[in-house]
């Protein structure tokens, strides 16, 4: 089975959000806090580095899809998984005006996990409302709070791959 799990606001926030709940963390990047764009100094969110590795060792494929666009920003990405011991997988980022839904129809997982992009937008900068209807029908989408963490997500592959969240409708 191969997750493909979006980065920012999923699994990793900045570090000045640590101690705030979600809806301060929302607030701080909407307002553009400091630590937002220090993306060196990224954190988990919650304990998605246990929850990510229980699935990983029960057979999963990890890979990741960050919101940078600069190989830079993608190699600091990189280190903050590497440092807070995230599992080994592929980070995947856009490059020139490709779209989330692009990169995603070409990995095809079997599940995609991101958050809602409450701060930046909404579904329109979603991955899983932009991918193509056959590509749906074949990627199961779990859409979590931003910054509210994977934490509540069964820790059992086959549990998760039935996993059904109400409350978010695609069109």
């Amino acid at each position: 089975m191969k997750i493909l799990v979006f980065l920012q606001g999923t699994v990793l926030m900045h570090k000045n959000a640590i101690a705030h709940g979600r809806e301060e963390r929302v607030r701080q990047v909407v307002q553009e806090e400091g630590s937002v764009h220090d993306f060196a100094t990224y954190i988990p969110v919650g304990n998605s580095v246990l929850k990510l590795t229980t699935w990983h060792q029960q057979g999963a494929r990890i890979v990741y899809l960050s919101s940078h666009g600069k190989v830079e920003d993608v190699e600091k990405d990189k280190s903050v998984l590497r440092a807070n011991g995230f599992p080994d997988g592929s980070v995947f980022y856009r490059q020139g005006d490709q779209q989330y839904s692009e990169i995603a129809e070409s990995i095809m997982p079997d599940i995609l996990i991101e958050d809602d992009c409450e701060s930046i937008g909404g579904e329109k900068e979603m991955t899983y409302p932009n991918i193509s209807p056959e590509a749906r029908r074949k990627i199961k989408s779990i859409v979590v709070k931003e910054f509210g963490g994977i934490d509540h997500l069964p820790d059992n592959l086959e549990l998760l791959a039935t996993y059904s969240l109400s409350g978010f409708k695609f069109r």
